[in-house]
């Protein structure tokens, strides 16, 4: 199936992938040692055929002419349109999408129906190897990612699967057939980003691997096969990458530097065609190996006749990597002996292979050739395009972050290792070991999170109904398979963004972010009928085993026992009117009927104005949910201090969480009871100055110190940085306009303390503050993204989230508009236009979130080096619309994290 892949026999592959769907993976045990793993094989399994069948549609996606996420693979083709992704999903869900072409079918819409299906497949096959608890396996699985992202062109994903599975692979493990399938894949896919050395390693590894495997027949397994054939196989490829890095050496002009590698290559060849039977097809590929290490020694001669066999041998294959690596070394033997003419044929052909087939190495390979070729004939015409077409190649991107990969891919899988021990340590701390949810230390830590962040959310409370009947009835290992049953339902019955924890024996809480209690009540009530419905039978149960709920959502000042009282207290109704039903407190005046709960013992019986009416009550089944007749709206102004009551003379539940509690005033207001409209009411005269005024709060200062890079060496950036972080311990030194070389040098000096952003040009050493409220940056695209980026950065180390939405131009703000998502949960916009001016003020309109408005020089020529954009900006008669200086995204982020911050105060 590998094999078919990497040659593109796409409808070989298919035909195969139907065989590997029914059979289990090979990667995965054949005799599972516990329960345990017997439920983790099928989904690895499926996995492992989810990845397959992930690769196979991508790559149908480049024959047709797009990647993974509906992109044109050629960049700079104006005349094909992005896939629109949606219309896949339709044409998925309606069954038009796997049709054959030919049949009618839209070929654009099969695409799109392949891509949509392959990002499925993509994340499914993620979350099960993340699910895993064998690192190996995980780290194939991510290696093989690594290889799906290259084939769609995006290379920072395939970077960081690539990091990933190397701080997976720890040294110390055994060697199998799978540990060196996954460290020559990860090697391939190293090779691939140009990151040579690194890719040397772990062939290098590979190979051993494999050797220590081959001395103990046991360790490989019968489905390794031959164990010398494994050995000269990833010698062979370890003999290529050799030569390879030999090659780059010698176009770098150092020669003496690359023998040595073209000997080890040699060598390694020799001993793989020493081990190769005779019949075997990995002796073509070590003859081309022996004969491209020996055209770097020199001896091009003793290599032309070799090549020569090599490509009629291939030629008669459908091995299209073989053959195009055969022709290209052929090529470059002829070429240094000076056979220029069939040089050039043989060339041209390898070129046209590797691009056909997707082999970037190869076709960058060629390309350096022939233009090399055409270089020495003084041949400028037919030099230029082949030299043309390497440095616009995609993959040449990857030189201008070579260095900077290199340096920080050792650091990142260190830091990627030490976060994945202190998981492991987190989740024996969090994590119930029977069902493998958060536990309740967990939950109480998340609830203060999101309670102190400012969010309102529901909290459900689920009990098991009648549980030591059923441990009575099927025993104890019974009920606990009752339990892990019902955790895998209420998990099934919420959103992603909900959280099911094991509260203490048959109890769970539900953590509901951002939800009402109505809109919990209806989840739970769903999840509740599938509880009860569940086919019991099969654990042993003759009846079916149901749950009781109780939700209630937060109001202002809640904490987290306040919360959780309460809905245990409606839990508590639920229970006693019978069970098996969903109850929730009124999202009006979060009171309920009253009765013998244990809320009533702590905080008293509602008064009677607040005690709902008989007979007007709702819930669901049986269980009632009081909700009053009438419902008195106080009014707006507080009452005075002296008018209030007392905590020890509050009545009743609804007090405590009603009650308003002191904040701090919006924005251009005295203070937070005071109306945002009309007049403010007269204050006292102040008191005389007999008393001392007390004295003002002291507001410590969070923004970060500023560096700026423009115009100063890399010497210098370091040496202010040094000055700032011995000044300013306690805040982060923001390093902003840096070229990458100052970025590489500052990340080397202050190692795990530097947050670095690409994208902005800048960095951040030393703490970043916990995220404070969410700022939204809103960009045109092109020209602009620079300073969004820029903004982006400095909000996010000036203490807030910070959300980046590009490309808003033409009829894309359309949408964004009617949709009014960026602006729900944002408390402040930043937007950043150049020639799209406009944009602040159509956003400013249309929206009651604080904009702030940054003017590019980006656009026409007439721009005026963005006053033509300050201009429109400034004479915009769009409410709340602030304008902060052309091109500079500094002044915009530390601005809108200051209202983000102050407005979650």
């Amino acid at each position: 199936m590998t094999t078919a892949l990497a040659n593109w026999q796409l409808d070989d592959a298919e035909e195969l992938l139907a065989g590997v769907e029914r059979e289990p993976s090979p990667y995965v045990a054949a005799e599972p040692a516990d329960g345990a793993a017997e439920a983790t094989r099928p989904s690895l399994g499926k996995a492992w055929a989810d990845t397959l069948r992930a690769e196979l549609l991508v790559r149908r996606l480049r024959v047709a002419g797009f990647t993974l996420v509906g992109d044109p693979v050629t960049a700079d083709s104006s005349s094909e349109e992005a896939l629109d992704l949606h219309a896949g999903v339709a044409d998925l869900i309606e069954g038009t999408g796997g049709s054959a072409p030919g049949e009618g079918t839209d070929p654009r819409s099969e695409s799109a129906a392949r891509a949509a299906l392959a990002i499925a497949l993509v994340r499914s096959a993620k979350a099960a190897f993340d699910a895993s608890d064998d690192d190996l396996q995980r780290a194939a699985g991510l290696a093989r990612h690594a290889r799906i992202e290259l084939l769609s062109r995006r290379i920072d994903a395939a970077m960081d699967e690539a990091v990933e599975a190397a701080s997976l692979l720890d040294p110390v493990l055994p060697p199998s057939a799978l540990l060196v399938d996954t460290l020559g894949t990860l090697a391939g896919v190293l090779a691939d980003l140009e990151l040579m050395p690194l890719a040397l390693d772990y062939q290098r590894r590979a190979h051993e691997a494999a050797r220590t495997a081959a001395a103990d027949p046991g360790a490989l397994g019968p489905e390794a096969g031959d164990p010398d054939v494994l050995v000269a196989t990833t010698a062979t490829t370890l003999g290529e990458l050799c030569a390879e890095l030999g090659e780059g050496l010698l176009d770098d002009g150092v020669p003496e530097s690359a023998e040595p590698h073209f000997a080890e290559a040699r060598t390694l060849a020799e001993k793989a065609l020493e081990l190769f039977p005779p019949d075997s097809p990995g002796i073509v590929t070590a003859q081309v190996v022996h004969g491209w290490a020996l055209v770097g020694l020199g001896e091009h001669a003793a290599a032309v006749g070799p090549l020569r066999a090599a490509v009629r041998i291939t030629s008669a294959t459908a091995d299209r990597a073989q053959l195009a690596s055969a022709q290209l070394a052929l090529g470059r033997a002829l070429r240094r002996q000076g056979d220029v003419g069939e040089a050039d044929e043989h060339l041209v052909s390898a070129l046209n292979l590797a691009t056909e087939h997707g082999l970037p190495r190869l076709r960058r390979a060629a390309l350096r050739e022939l233009c090399t070729l055409h270089a020495e004939l003084d041949d400028a015409g037919r030099a230029l395009p082949y030299l043309q077409a390497y440095l616009a190649d995609e993959l040449d991107r990857v030189d201008e972050r070579r260095t900077r990969w290199v340096e920080l891919f050792g650091r990142r899988k260190s830091l990627l290792e030490t976060e994945r021990a202190a998981g492991q340590l987190r989740r024996q701390a969090y994590e119930d070991p029977l069902t493998h949810l958060p536990n309740r230390r967990y939950a109480e830590a998340r609830l203060d999170g999101l309670l102190s962040s400012g969010a309102a959310p529901a909290l459900a409370v689920v009990d098991v109904d009648r549980f030591k009947s059923i441990n009575d009835a099927i025993g104890h290992p019974g009920g606990d398979a009752v339990l892990r049953t019902v955790a895998e339902l209420l998990i099934a019955g919420v959103r992603d963004t909900d959280e099911v924890c094991r509260w203490a024996g048959d109890e769970y809480v539900i953590l509901l972010p951002d939800t009402t209690a109505e809109q919990a009540e209806r989840a739970l009530e769903r999840t509740r009928r599938k509880v009860a419905t569940y086919d019991w039978a099969e654990l042993g149960l003759d009846v079916p085993v149901t749950i009781s709920v109780g939700i209630a959502s937060a109001a202002r000042g809640d904490d987290r026992r306040t919360l959780f009282a309460a809905a245990d207290g409606v839990l508590y109704d639920a229970k006693r009117s019978g069970r098996d039903r969903v109850v929730r407190l009124s999202g009006v005046t979060q009171t309920r009927a009253p009765g013998s709960s244990p809320l009533d013992e702590l905080f008293g019986r509602p008064p009677a104005s607040a005690r709902p009416a008989e007979g007007n009550a709702t819930g669901t089944g049986d269980a009632l949910e009081a909700v009053p007749a009438e419902v008195a709206v106080p009014a707006a102004a507080p009452a005075p201090p002296s008018a209030r009551p007392e905590p020890e003379d509050a009545a009743g539940f609804a007090p405590l969480l009603v009650e308003r509690r002191p904040a701090d005033p919006p924005l251009g207001t005295g203070s937070a009871t005071e109306p945002l409209l009309g007049p403010l009411p007269a204050r006292p005269a102040p008191a005389p100055v007999a008393e001392p005024a007390p004295a003002r709060r002291s507001v410590p200062v969070v923004e970060p110190e500023v560096v700026w890079a423009t115009g100063r060496t890399t010497e210098q950036v370091l040496a202010l940085v040094r000055e700032a972080r011995r000044e300013h311990p306690d805040r982060p030194v923001l390093v902003l306009r840096a070229a990458a070389e100052t970025l590489v040098a500052v990340a080397g000096e202050h190692d795990a303390y530097t947050t670095m952003d690409a994208a902005a040009m800048a960095a951040a050493v030393g703490p970043v503050p916990e995220p404070v409220g969410r700022v939204r940056v809103l960009c045109a695209g092109g020209a602009d993204t620079p300073v969004a980026a820029e903004a982006a950065f400095v909000a996010r180390v000036a203490g807030t989230e910070a959300v980046r939405v590009d490309d808003l131009a033409g009829s894309r703000i359309r949408a964004v508009l009617a949709d009014g998502a960026p602006f729900a949960d944002a408390d402040c916009l930043v937007v950043v236009a150049g020639m799209d001016a406009s944009l602040a003020a159509v956003v400013g309109a249309v929206s009651d979130v604080p904009v702030v408005a940054v003017p590019t020089s980006a656009g026409a020529p007439n721009a005026l080096a963005g006053l033509g954009a300050l201009v429109t900006m400034l004479n915009s008669a769009a409410p709340g619309v602030a304008v902060s200086t052309i091109d500079n995204g500094y002044p915009a982020g530390v601005f809108a994290a200051r209202v983000a911050r102050r407005a979650h105060r």
